[in-house]
C-alpha cells in the first residue's frame, strides 16, 4: 500500500511528467505496446525515451521507502 508520502509524491509527479491521468496511461499503454513490438523505426527515438523517463520516475515513487 502506498503512504501518505507517495501518493502526495505521485501525484505531484504525473502533474510534472505527463499533466494529467490521461497522459500517464497514453504512456503505460505505449509502454506495453513496445515490449512487444520494438523493433527499429516502429517508434521515434523520443517516444522510446519519454516512456523510459516516465517508467523509471514512476518506478523510484513507489520503490521509496518514505
Amino acid at each position: 500500500m502506498l503512504t501518505e508520502t507517495q501518493i502526495t509524491e505521485l501525484n505531484a509527479w504525473i502533474k510534472d511528467c505527463c499533466g494529467t491521468p490521461e497522459v500517464l496511461g497514453h504512456y503505460l499503454d505505449l509502454a506495453v505496446e513496445m515490449l512487444f513490438y520494438v523493433e527499429q523505426g516502429t517508434f521515434e527515438q523520443q517516444e522510446l525515451q519519454d516512456v523510459v523517463t516516465m517508467l523509471r520516475g514512476l518506478k523510484g515513487i513507489l520503490s521509496s521507502n518514505t
